[in-house]
């Protein structure tokens, strides 16, 4: 076998194995039971088919999409899924991404997991209550935690105070 065709199968078989690892994760078809569980016909009955993409199969809202990113009253925004208190208006800043960023989240709200899609490593946030996939989160936000929450404002809802 010559170098050349060496790496290039190489090449193919690290491309494969990586595809593998990059298949959509569903909650809907883990097996971790949350305080609230309901079943996909549930879901699909309480969110709009946008909604379900995002908070249960961990898609992605366009950003600038969501009027929640220009809210600016005091408030909690809560989990659209069950409707958990996650995020206290006050610790909402514009982090310029065009989603809601948080750098801080609830006492007991949010869960979090380990995203290995798109070649990387990432932090997902999820309600630790119904699972529902709200964002990742990061290293590069501001004081006083260094913490960007970067939601998707489609698995949200605001209370005003």
């Amino acid at each position: 076998m010559n170098r050349r065709r060496f790496l290039t199968q190489t090449s193919y078989l690290i491309a494969a194995g990586t595809l593998a690892t990059v298949a959509p994760y569903s909650l809907a078809n883990d097996k971790q039971t949350f305080e609230i569980m309901r079943s996909e016909k549930e879901w699909r009955a309480l969110l709009t088919d946008a909604e379900y993409a995002v908070m249960r199969e961990e898609a992605t809202e366009r950003p600038n999409s969501s009027p929640l990113l220009h809210e600016k009253r005091a408030g909690i925004f809560h989990c659209k899924g069950c409707d958990l208190a996650l995020y206290d208006a006050s610790t909402k800043y514009e982090s310029g991404t065009g989603w809601p960023s948080f750098y801080q989240e609830l006492p007991n709200a949010v869960a979090t997991k380990e995203d290995r899609k798109l070649f990387s490593v990432r932090t997902e946030a999820h309600c630790r209550r119904c699972g529902s996939h709200l964002g990742h989160i990061f290293e590069d936000g501001p004081a006083p935690t260094g913490l960007r929450h970067c939601l998707n404002g489609i698995s949200l809802t605001f209370q005003p105070a």
